[in-house]
């Protein structure tokens, strides 16, 4: 094994074991379950679910009572007269069915809504996580770094006793690591900024969770195959494909709707008149006065509005419109979809082959270049400004490489939400 690749694989196995490793699965399962946001917007679908019930509801029988005397001065002890009634309005055209299609409708638009929020959740989940792994992963390259730097000032100021070089050079090179030391400084403060990052989408510190726990940032290679499999894929599960299509359903129950409610209602109503009666009696004059029996009589009314306004068809022009303007939405969302898919897939395979050359090539050689300028220098055969500038182009590459790596997991992130998958890392 190179001395690179032993660096390169104590560099990577130091961060986990210091506690279990946190893995981008286990930590977007986490975002899912605790996100406060995503519980408030999950709440639109309890609300929308309800609406549902609403819609079901008939329209309530009233009732109604009245009561009349007459007010004879001769007759003072005439009998109240007593109308009670029960109207019930009988519902025409379908309505009841058209509401609670509608509502059910509703309810889909609102899932699918809280389903694309739930993607919009998952992209800055993993753009956080891929951020955190790469200020990480940056400050352990500085460590190593500050460390050589460190190493050369140590034999330096072994150097100058000894008369091999003199005191300029070792100023140089506590410079050196001294800038170094506040570049250090400032990365380390990246990543614990990077790391905090992560708790707002929990809904919690993210100790609380995962105590200690140590983010797993191997980027796994994604390939979702060929392009027409990926375009299929995408107009069947992205989200804002799926809304556009739920809303579109939305829009023509709701037409629907509409023209049922043109419908007239019809009111049956069903009375009592009841009239008690009274014995002989005298009038104020003291002549005799028959009595009446009891009376009563039973009526039933139906009333219909006559539709004189229904004569305007504003509201169906409307609800028509809206169900237009959909149709057209949703044709966008699915050109949308097909572009973003082809640009995600093409910034894929970029960030993958500029990886593999940091990986497979640029590294490597920085590294030799590194290794064989600080032999070279502590033999005598180079200069140290010559050795300073391998190891910052070598620290270059490393953070070009990191930088490569985070945009491969970012692009990886951007197909798989394009075609609507719940990302992986």
């Amino acid at each position: 094994m190179t001395r690179f690749n032993w660096i390169f694989a104590a560099w990577l196995a130091a961060p986990c074991a210091v506690a279990a490793p946190l893995t981008f699965d286990a930590y977007l399962s986490a975002v899912e379950h605790n996100s406060l946001e995503l519980q408030a917007q999950q709440e639109s679908i309890t609300s929308a679910r309800a609406g549902v019930g609403i819609a079901g509801l008939r329209p309530d029988p009233q009732f109604s009572l009245g009561a009349g005397r007459e007010t004879v001065q001769s007759l003072p002890h005439r009998p109240i007269t007593w109308t009670p009634a029960l109207a019930l309005t009988i519902e025409t055209g379908g309505k009841r069915d058209a509401r609670l299609k509608a509502a059910h409708s509703n309810v889909a638009l609102a899932e699918e809504t809280v389903a694309g929020f739930k993607s919009t959740l998952y992209a800055s989940s993993a753009a956080a996580y891929t951020e955190a792994c790469r200020t990480r992963d940056v400050v352990a390259r500085k460590e190593l770094t500050f460390a050589a730097l460190s190493k050369v000032v140590a034999a330096n100021q072994v150097r100058v006793k000894a008369g091999d070089v003199g005191g300029i050079e070792l100023l140089q090179s506590r410079v050196e690591r001294d800038q170094f030391e506040a570049e250090l400084l400032q990365a380390r403060s990246d990543a614990q900024s990077a790391q905090l990052a992560l708790s707002p989408l929990l809904g919690r510190p993210l100790d609380e969770l995962f105590p200690e726990a140590q983010l797993a940032c191997d980027v796994a290679s994604f390939d979702g195959g060929a392009t027409s499999t990926l375009l299929a894929q995408a107009l069947d599960a992205r989200n804002d494909v799926r809304i556009a299509r739920a809303n579109l359903d939305n829009l023509r129950d709701g037409a629907a709707l509409v023209r049922a409610n043109r419908s007239v209602d019809p009111t049956v109503t069903l009375g009592l008149s009841a009239v008690r009666g009274y014995h002989n009696d005298v009038d104020a004059a003291g002549a005799p006065l028959d009595g009446t029996a009891r009376s009563r009589a039973v009526t039933l009314t139906l009333a219909v509005p006559i539709p004189l306004s229904r004569r305007d068809h504003g509201d169906v022009v409307q609800a028509e419109a809206g169900v237009t303007q959909a149709m057209l939405a949703l044709r966008q969302a699915e050109l949308q979809a097909q572009i973003q898919v082809r640009a995600a897939q093409l910034q894929l395979r970029a960030a993958q082959d500029k990886l593999a050359r940091y990986r497979d090539g640029v590294l490597v050689d920085a590294q030799k270049v590194v290794d064989g300028l600080r032999l070279s220098y502590f033999s005598g055969n180079a200069s140290l400004l010559e050795w300073l500038a391998a190891q910052r182009s070598a620290d270059e590459a490393w953070q070009g490489y990191l930088q490569a790596r985070a945009d491969t997991a970012n692009a990886s992130t951007q197909l798989q939400l394009a075609i609507g998958r719940r990302p992986m890392l």
